[in-house]
């Protein structure tokens, strides 16, 4: 539940693939090695490096609660366990509005020093989450981050966003793999 990348100044109603089109190709870009991936929502495209579900197939974790129909297929296994895992996203910015409350209000400073607050607020949220046992805000244990650092790889990043066949056939394998999974987990 920590920040990796923080790309403030976009106006709200911006669109989420221009923005990432932007944090992935300016000077101090994203980084995504290839073999890795970001869980995305159904307004990306389902590329290298961002896991998109599948649209229109069942996906907020509201459809499958209170025993609601068990999955029907590889897409709708798929899309409850990615929904279950971008919760994880959303919780980290719900703590961080909880946590610093300038950043849930309009504000009344200069756009640059905006922009420099929420890298602030994102960069003290880090420090609170790495160097406290338990987060008084949410009361959970840390968790180590597994994702890589430092620039040893960096000709092999990722610098595109676009629909590959590769990567569309490779989540579905990765569906279909955890559908018979799951069956098999069921008897």
């Amino acid at each position: 539940m920590n920040f990796v990348y923080v790309l403030s100044g976009w106006e709200g109603s911006t669109s989420d693939s221009r923005v990432l089109r932007d944090a992935i190709t300016r000077r101090n870009s994203l980084k995504i090695p290839h073999g890795n991936y970001y869980l995305v929502d159904a307004g990306y495209t389902n590329g290298p490096g961002f896991l998109a579900p599948y649209r229109g197939t069942r996906y907020h974790i509201r459809e499958w609660v209170q025993g609601a129909r068990a999955p029907r297929n590889h897409q709708e296994l798929f899309n409850k366990k990615h929904s279950s895992a971008r919760n994880v996203t959303e919780r980290c910015f719900g703590l961080l509005k909880k946590r610093w409350s300038i950043l849930r209000s309009p504000s009344f400073y200069p756009v640059k020093i905006q922009n420099q607050i929420i890298i602030a607020c994102c960069l003290l949220q880090n420090f609170i989450r790495k160097n406290m046992d338990i987060d008084p805000e949410e009361q959970s244990i840390l968790v180590e981050d597994h994702l890589p650092v430092g620039d040893d790889n960096i000709a092999n990043m990722i610098d595109v966003v676009e629909n590959t066949n590769e990567w569309t056939q490779w989540r579905d394998n990765l569906a279909i793999e955890m559908y018979e999974e799951w069956r098999a987990s069921r008897g």
